[in-house]
């Protein structure tokens, strides 16, 4: 059995990225080329919304105190901004929101992403797409990316992974929730570094320059 689900895109986006010192959704994305200063209009941000644009109904930005930043972003590329009010929490808790977010508009699914991660390529969301849309068959709540043995982002949750989600305390993991629910995940091996690459401090940025 297939299905066909509606899906939201959800980009977590709260946090204060103290170690990269400036805000890691507005990091210029491409990055600039090694030595040069060229202009890029587009940031982790923009680009997200846009590729992920292709294959939801809707993104939805989850922001903390940085609403106010990327507001002009996020609205300007079409996607929508939801709050998270307390975002001290930690990065669960804009999950939840987010999630909440999802159902709230009516939709069953979510591909689900990190800010500071780098958009994954076209061929990686088809491929993740057309893995999910199988994946009830196998009782599969979830598709989740991995590169050479690690997993990444985005993962791609229906319903029941959704619910499992939003039933857990707030002092909990997303890792822990899929630790839980193995059984009811497909993790699918792609061929794009991207999907585990995190960018936290401005020499992981500048080593970006190598994947591009």
């Amino acid at each position: 059995m297939s299905r066909a689900p509606s899906f939201c895109a959800v980009i977590l986006a709260a946090g204060e990225s103290t170690r990269m010192g400036t805000d890691k959704a507005l990091l210029p994305w491409p990055p600039p080329a090694t030595g040069t200063t060229a202009a890029c209009n587009q940031t982790f941000l923009s680009s997200a919304i846009a590729a992920f644009s292709a294959f939801a109904d809707m993104v939805i930005v989850v922001a903390g105190e940085n609403e106010s930043v990327l507001a002009p972003v996020v609205y300007a590329n079409g996607g929508e901004l939801v709050r998270n009010p307390e975002p001290a929490r930690g990065q669960f808790s804009s999950l939840q929101v987010g999630l909440h977010e999802v159902l709230n508009r009516g939709r069953d699914a979510a591909m689900i992403t990190l800010v500071d991660r780098p958009p994954v390529g076209t061929a990686t969301l088809r491929t993740l797409l057309a893995a999910f849309e199988t994946a009830a068959s196998n009782e599969k709540w979830a598709v989740v990316p991995e590169y050479q043995g690690k997993h990444g982002h985005p993962i791609l949750a229906g319903r029941e992974m959704i619910e499992a989600f939003l039933r857990a305390p707030a002092t909990a993991t997303a890792r822990e929730i899929q630790q839980h629910t193995q059984d009811h995940i497909e993790y699918l091996a792609v061929d794009d570094p991207l999907v585990t690459t995190n960018v936290n401090t401005p020499e992981d940025y500048a080593a970006l320059g190598v994947l591009r």
